[in-house]
């Protein structure tokens, strides 16, 4: 990385550690975040309509990833292919694919197969019917993408996306996306059109095979009790304050974990220049009477109390 590009991302973090605002100019990739680049652009089709669209992911994840590490000495862990029969690495030149349909008995299937099963990626999302969105179980849709108009598309765009919002209709429509075919529905969303894909009937479980009480005797007076804790704790859609508060319980531990590593590499850094000093004049640093707090109390609980002292003082780490 240039040097001058290195301090611009430094001074954007600084900035933007301070004020938040200032996260939309140095870094506004972070802002439209999992819409920087269409998937692929291809149209809408339905009876003699085609519309030009391009495909959007309307969700990201953002989650810790953790290595495995050998204790020792924190070299990192990595796996290996190797065959079960006689415990040998495999090269990648020597696997096939096979399904098993008897325990230990396999069907190999070859390229030629997967390709006479290929499906055509049309890049189109293809409506077969409209539907109404309140015949539809919740249960069936998974996963959303963003539709967006492409150049000569406006027009048909937003008359298709007003006529399905005010008839309370959705398109049940087919796409594939990369090699796999998906059922999805076409719906308005927050002034888009969204395509949400959607499980097939056989890939919903059955609930009736779930061992839940059908119906039971409560009295009135519990009843009442369980609404009026249900309108206790009632209170108003904040996805954003949700993730705030997981976020802070999920991150909190790790943060301090984090922090008190550091402080204690600082301690131990600074100890030791300490007696290095001491052991060049001819003398050691004696500890006073009662100063070892770590064997006292162990490296836990010092960790836990410089944390605490830390965000009582409102520094972070």
């Amino acid at each position: 990385m240039f040097p001058s590009l290195r301090l611009w991302l430094r001074r954007g973090n600084d900035f933007a550690r301070h004020d938040k605002s200032w996260t939309r100019v140095l870094y506004p990739w972070r802002e439209i975040g999992c819409m920087a680049r269409a998937i692929w652009k291809g149209s809408i089709s339905f009876g003699l309509v085609n519309i030009p669209i391009a495909l959007y992911a309307a969700t990201r994840r953002e989650e810790f990833k953790f290595r495995l590490l050998r204790k020792s000495d924190l070299s990192p862990v990595n796996y290996k292919r190797v065959a079960e029969k006689d415990g040998k690495e495999v090269p990648w030149d020597q696997i096939v694919k096979g399904y098993e349909y008897e325990k230990g008995k396999y069907v190999v299937l070859k390229d030629e197969d997967f390709e006479r099963v290929d499906l055509e990626a049309t890049q189109t999302v293809d409506i077969q019917d409209f539907v109404d969105q309140e015949e539809i179980d919740p249960m069936f849709f998974y996963k959303p993408y963003y539709l967006e108009p492409q150049k000569g598309g406006d027009k048909a765009y937003a008359l298709l996306r007003d006529a399905l919002k005010d008839s309370g209709k959705v398109g049940i429509a087919k796409v594939v996306i990369k090699t796999r075919q998906y059922l999805a529905g076409v719906k308005p969303e927050d002034g888009a059109l969204v395509l949400e894909l959607m499980h097939f009937a056989d890939e919903l479980a059955d609930p009736g095979k779930l061992h839940v009480p059908k119906k039971t005797e409560v009295g009135k007076r519990e009843r009442n009790m369980a609404k009026s804790l249900i309108d206790s704790m009632s209170s108003k859609w904040n996805p954003r304050e949700v993730q705030g508060r997981l976020s802070r319980s999920a991150h909190g531990s790790d943060r301090r974990k984090s922090g008190s590593w550091r402080e204690r590499n600082r301690r131990k850094t600074a100890k030791s220049s300490q007696t290095d000093q001491g052991d060049r004049s001819g003398f050691r640093f004696a500890e006073e009477p009662g100063t070892n707090r770590r064997e006292e109390k162990g490296d836990v609980q010092i960790a836990q109390e410089e944390s605490a002292a830390r965000e009582e003082s409102g520094i972070t780490v």
